[in-house]
């Protein structure tokens, strides 16, 4: 990582509740930009250059502080509380898988 983040603790071994795209754009059938998946619980929300900005909001909904990028071949992460960049996004310390 290039940047310190006090928040590494809260990632989770998740995975993707709607591996598909946006939970929330899917449910409404609305198009994203791009995707960023919860370190902390799995939720896959659009970034904010999508129309809704689902990603954020979840962060505002949950305090989940790090996303890391859906997209294929993208490895950085993100802290919302700090406000870091995380290249490559942390993983779990440990083994614990949230579904």
């Amino acid at each position: 990582m290039n940047a310190t983040c006090k928040h590494v603790d809260q990632v989770r071994d998740v995975e993707p509740r709607t591996p598909s795209g946006c939970e929330e754009c899917l449910a409404i059938g609305s198009d994203w930009v791009h995707l960023r998946l919860c370190l902390s619980c799995g939720h896959v929300g659009c970034c904010d250059s999508s129309p809704h900005k689902h990603a954020t909001a979840h962060f505002h909904e949950t305090q989940h502080p790090i996303v890391r990028s859906f997209e294929p071949g993208e490895t950085w992460g993100w802290c919302y509380v700090e406000q870091v960049f995380l290249e490559p996004a942390p993983r779990p310390r440990h083994r614990e898988r949230v579904a």
